[in-house]
């Protein structure tokens, strides 16, 4: 019996982890294959990496070249842009997708009530200020991107009773009350309505940049936008230029174009604007997770089971 390619293991899966520059993440999956029946072996001797540093992605060609037997690779991260050049369809793949989405949709969540509460004018305040603000409760709120962290805040939302619009590519039937899907092409007439827009897509060539300025005047004049995806899914300058203008509520970024977003950019200047530097998801948050996956994925590659987080090669997610 066989699965996308990988034959069922008889034996211990021979996996990989490299690269070691990244100690804390390269000794928790060592652990986690040998806790999932693996041996860590050499690159050279292995039928599967598991690559260990998020930031060394332009190391993977040199790495994969001693690894001709190398069948399918795991990735630690969600979000795979940095390895888009390297998706190789010959090789299986997987990524931590859905493995940060609980934390990753908390922050959204918090996100969503700092801007529609008004924290961002009262933690600014130097001065007893007149009564701001919104309710959470009942709003329109429009998802972009219909993943696991989409999943995870139409969940958390539950007890917030809010009318629910989930922007996709490939939309699904829901007879769930207060709630409909979209696809993209409809994005424009999708956040007209929101009083919150939350990005929550996979960043791909064709979702590049997709909040413009004119997705941004489409938006009502209360309404705010909160990325925890990837900042260059919207075009900063208009995003500046709209906040500036009060054409929009405000915005609450988790992530940025470009990141780390630098000292003196408007961004930070913006008093309609909320930014925390790329922590829905932290190390010490996101580590015990994405090992796990490891785990349970080297349990499935031995038993020649299907792969969590299998990443479409065609579609770069």
């Amino acid at each position: 019996m066989a699965w996308q390619g990988v034959a069922v293991q008889q034996n211990r899966p021979r996996i990989a982890v490299a690269p070691d520059t990244r100690p804390d993440m390269y000794e928790a999956f060592v652990d986690a294959v040998r806790d999932g029946g693996g041996d860590v072996v050499p690159i050279e001797d292995a039928e599967a990496l598991v690559w260990a540093d998020p930031a060394r992605a332009a190391a993977f060609p040199e790495i994969i070249r001693h690894g001709r037997g190398v069948r399918w690779v795991q990735l630690p991260y969600a979000g795979i842009e940095p390895f888009a050049a390297h998706l190789d369809p010959a090789l299986v793949w997987t990524c931590g997708k859905g493995v940060y989405a609980r934390p990753v949709a908390e922050h959204a969540l918090g996100l969503m009530l700092a801007g529609l509460r008004g924290l961002d004018v009262y933690a600014r305040a130097d001065r007893w200020r007149e009564p701001i603000g919104r309710n959470l409760i009942g709003a329109a709120v429009t998802v972009v991107g219909g993943g696991g962290i989409c999943d995870e805040l139409v969940r958390m939302l539950e007890p917030f009773d809010c009318d629910i619009t989930i922007v996709r590519r490939s939309p699904n039937a829901t007879t769930e009350r207060r709630r409909r899907e979209r696809p993209i092409d409809d994005l424009v007439d999708s956040v007209a309505s929101a009083d919150v827009v939350v990005l929550a897509l996979a960043l791909t060539p064709a979702t590049h940049g997709i909040v413009d300025a004119k997705v941004l005047d489409a938006m009502a004049p209360h309404a705010w936008l909160v990325n925890v995806a990837r900042g260059a899914h919207v075009v900063t300058d208009d995003l500046v230029d709209a906040l500036r203008a009060r054409r929009i509520g405000g915005a609450a970024l988790d992530v940025t174009d470009p990141e780390p977003l630098p000292d003196g950019h408007p961004l930070w200047t913006l008093p309609n604007c909320i930014i925390t530097p790329h922590v829905a998801n932290t190390p010490e948050m996101g580590r015990p997770l994405i090992a796990a996956r490891v785990r349970e994925n080297v349990a499935h590659y031995a038993r020649g089971e299907p792969l969590e987080g299998l990443v479409d090669t065609v579609a770069g997610y």
